[in-house]
């Protein structure tokens, strides 16, 4: 926490002329005499901080002072956000690229910070693959991931159903989602034939049959937001895919553990401004479902903590369901 605090201070001296303690402090979310006391810490490590003292004083560093990276490149910057995610890095191909970044900035790193890659290691892991199913990174992903970087144009061949479509696309952003790569992209000039004046897209990676990079670069639009888009099209998604409602009345327990049964998005939308319970505690919501065969599966995970009223036919299934289950624990032993 505090090596952390230490860095973060040095980079904002290094981006200001001068700051006062106060303006550190509220910057690193600490005490003044914290702020004197890293100062002093900083200095004894070898780092020039100097402290001026009077109304227009504050701390600054001495002969222009800056931390180097070792020759750190754009390329190896760029990956080591990204070093969290040791499996992603692989799969686009930016492996070797983190691991040289990762090397120069321990290098760079004062002598009691240097097991901090270690450290970390050891504390946090994403496994982004969803359980139960054995990930494969799709072949044409270190290209696409080569023209993301580059802001380039490229010349995409993609599965639609039993055919095969060409578009021309500025590939803005890659997204991983349990185990599944999907780019986010526009289509050149769509609309108004002016290059970059399309409507953003997703495309799942593993559909692509070929990609080339282009000559032409596009100039990105400096206000996608590539986590908001996202959300947007993955709450659009599971919202079309339901297609058919339940009517179901759920008992406490039931409201509380509906969103861990069904879609969540679903939950959200069935739950919001639920009305006030009966007598028995119990309330009637609508669910939007992708169909009644997957709400059976999906609602039976409830089980009596909800109660379906209608479809008719889905009704029916949970009564038989409860039949058989009455016939299953009510026998004995002879």
């Amino acid at each position: 926490m505090r090596a952390a605090r230490l860095i973060k201070m040095v980079l904002l001296l290094q981006s200001r002329p001068t700051m006062t303690a106060s303006e550190l402090a509220r910057e690193l979310e600490v005490s003044e005499r914290t702020v004197t006391r890293d100062a002093q810490a900083l200095s004894e490590a070898g780092v020039p901080v100097y402290a001026e003292r009077g109304r227009a004083g504050g701390y600054r560093l001495v002969g222009g002072y800056r931390t180097r990276l070792t020759g750190l490149g754009r390329d190896e910057a760029e990956a080591l956000f990204l070093s969290g995610v040791p499996g992603a890095l692989r799969e686009m191909g930016l492996e070797d690229i983190a691991s040289a970044a990762r090397l120069k900035v321990s290098a760079a790193l004062l002598p009691s910070l240097r097991d901090a890659p270690r450290t970390a290691a050891q504390r946090f892991h994403l496994d982004a693959p969803a359980w139960f199913r054995e990930p494969a990174a799709p072949a044409l992903l270190p290209a696409v991931a080569d023209a993301v970087w580059d802001d380039r144009c490229v010349s995409a061949r993609y599965r639609r159903g039993e055919n095969e479509v060409v578009r021309e696309l500025e590939p803005y952003g890659l997204v991983l989602k349990a185990g599944v790569w999907y780019l986010c992209a526009r289509v050149c000039g769509a609309g108004t034939g002016a290059a970059g004046a399309g409507a953003f897209r997703t495309y799942r990676i593993d559909r692509f049959v070929g990609v080339e990079a282009m000559k032409d670069r596009f100039s990105r639009d400096e206000g996608f937001d590539l986590p908001g888009f996202w959300g947007e099209q993955a709450e659009r998604f599971a919202r079309s895919i339901l297609r058919a409602e339940v009517v179901l009345r759920l008992s406490p327990t039931g409201v509380r553990d509906l969103p861990y049964a069904v879609d969540p998005v679903a939950a959200r939308d069935a739950l919001a401004g639920v009305p006030e319970p009966d007598a028995t505690g119990w309330v009637t919501v609508t669910l939007r479902v992708e169909s009644e065969e997957v709400a059976h599966t999906q609602l039976a995970a409830l089980g009596p903590e909800a109660e379906v009223l209608s479809p008719a036919t889905l009704r029916e299934r949970f009564a038989a369901d409860a039949i058989r289950l009455t016939e299953l624990y009510g026998r004995r032993e002879g």
